[in-house]
């Protein structure tokens, strides 16, 4: 779906939903730009779909418990099987006996 998508279109899906998120949580909008430390104005332009920066999209997400979602957006990378045995060392993979 989002592949299908302009950038303007997605960041208008964006503000839909936030707008829609926060309409369910029963706050103004007032509320939450009071509770994001950001403008009133911010928050209109969000829900119209206009563009802002990113930490202030940060403070939205954060006052209406949604960072934690961010893992889903950007995984954290783990490490390799190739790193993993580099920091590792070599293994033995058996024991002899000692003559």
């Amino acid at each position: 779906m989002w592949t299908d998508l302009s950038d303007p279109a997605i960041i208008k899906q964006l503000g839909d939903r936030i707008k829609e998120l926060r309409i369910r949580k029963g706050m103004r909008q007032e509320d939450l730009a009071d509770k994001s430390g950001i403008s009133l104005s911010t928050i209109t332009k969000i829900e119209k779909g206009k563009p802002i920066s990113i930490s202030l999209f940060i403070s939205v997400l954060r006052t209406l418990g949604l960072l934690e979602n961010l893992d889903l957006l950007i995984p954290e990378i783990g490490i390799s099987p190739i790193q993993m045995r580099q920091l590792k060392g070599k293994k033995k993979i058996r024991v002899r006996l000692k003559q």
